[in-house]
């Protein structure tokens, strides 16, 4: 099976993932059905995609005949409330993908309404970043059609795209979802369906081992930030990245880990973060975060003590570098994919996995060890494949 350009693609909700895969999939050439329930939502994603389009005229990516072309290719149903009715626009869709809110019920009940619209069998994509896509296929007759392809925010900008096959994804919707997004000039990487996937479960340490080191006192965040962004070349500090990702959306995607891994130690949410959420500070969006973001606050000056940054970042690296070898040892995705992920998909300097070969596997199990020891604790545990690597003297990328 092929999805041509000629293809109808569906998606369900007008959110910011929403509009922005169905601007990729317009750009390409598709026909798009974009449906919401909200029908303000509906208005503000296709002023979205008209802007993100002229920026695009502008730096001379795209005519402005084109742009105008690929906004009107993207049709919008639904609206005032109506659902129901609204989904038979999807009935000539090739692929549906649906980016509504992290609910478990909400996306099996979409799949149930839709799977029931066609005649012949459609693939039926979501854009979870922590459900189970096994889960939500199990409400489906035809589960085997129904696969994750999880976009990165924004999705007209971050090229990563992660394939997720369920339990009983048949092996062609899964080479035929790839094949489609890769058309879409997207880079595809393929992640079992465990939580977190590759990016959301590997990148956790970035986030928690960073307040772990706040709430001991060792450093401020502004400090933190500064030795990740200026000492580690990570674009953003951690207590920054989550005020602008949002530290409600932060604190959910780490309790989902978290309880998807039956409570490991490794992914435990902090007293910090629930603090926060129960304030109402969300980070940049509602204005105070982890840093003050209101008109005239003063931000917090870090200590530039570079050999406290060092230990910083070397603490932090060292358990996102066990994270990413673990995450080849139960093989939730290849050497290869881990690291084009967590280049692709959350701009990291290096792959983590050629980031610890650089640094010698040794020495970045000999750092866990030594956190291990001192603290006594499960979440400092080295991958038993890290330490089988260093005790073999092999490569992640051996030919």
């Amino acid at each position: 099976m092929t999805i041509t350009r000629d293809a109808c693609v569906g998606v369900v909700g007008a959110g910011v993932m929403g509009s922005g895969i169905a601007q990729v999939a317009a750009t390409y050439g598709h026909r798009v059905v974009l449906h919401d329930t909200s029908s303000e939502a509906l208005a503000r994603a296709m002023d979205s995609v008209r802007r993100n389009l002229a920026r695009s005229v502008e730096k001379g990516r795209i005519a402005e005949g084109d742009a105008a072309t690929v906004a009107k290719r993207i049709e919008t149903v639904g609206g005032d409330g109506s659902d129901s009715s609204a989904l038979d626009a999807f009935a000539e869709c090739a692929i549906v993908i649906e980016a509504v809110i992290e609910s478990l019920e909400a996306k099996q009940d979409i799949f149930t309404r839709l799977e029931a619209l066609f005649v012949e069998p459609a693939i039926l994509g979501t854009n979870t970043s922590s459900l189970s896509v096994t889960a939500i296929a199990q409400a489906c007759n035809r589960p085997d059609n129904v696969v994750g392809v999880h976009f990165f925010n924004p999705p007209t900008v971050l090229s990563l795209v992660e394939i997720v096959p369920g339990l009983v994804t048949s092996p062609e919707t899964t080479r035929t979802t790839r094949e489609l997004v890769d058309a879409w000039g997207k880079t595809t990487v393929l992640a079992s369906d465990t939580p977190g996937f590759i990016v959301n479960r590997i990148a956790r340490p970035f986030y928690g081992e960073a307040l772990r080191i706040y709430e001991e006192g060792i450093a401020s965040m502004a400090t933190i930030d500064w030795a990740m962004r200026d000492i580690g070349g990570f674009r953003m500090g951690p207590f920054e990245l989550m005020d602008f990702i949002g530290n409600d959306i932060n604190f959910a995607a780490t309790s989902s880990v978290f309880a998807g891994t039956f409570n490991d130690p490794r992914y435990k949410p902090t007293i910090t973060q629930q603090r926060l959420v129960d304030a109402g500070f969300l980070g940049r969006k509602t204005g105070r975060g982890y840093y003050d973001y209101r008109e005239g606050a003063q931000q917090p000056e870090p200590d530039r003590d570079e050999e406290l940054g060092k230990r910083i970042f070397g603490r932090i690296l060292a358990m996102l570098i066990n994270e990413a070898a673990d995450a080849v040892l139960f093989r939730i995705a290849s050497p290869a994919d881990v690291d084009l992920a967590m280049t692709k998909g959350v701009n990291y300097p290096k792959g983590l996995l050629a980031w610890g070969e650089e640094l010698g596997l040794q020495t970045v199990l000999g750092r866990l060890e030594a956190l291990q020891a001192e603290y006594g604790e499960d979440r400092y545990r080295p991958s038993a494949l890290l330490r089988r690597m260093v005790a073999e003297g092999r490569s992640f990328f051996a030919d």
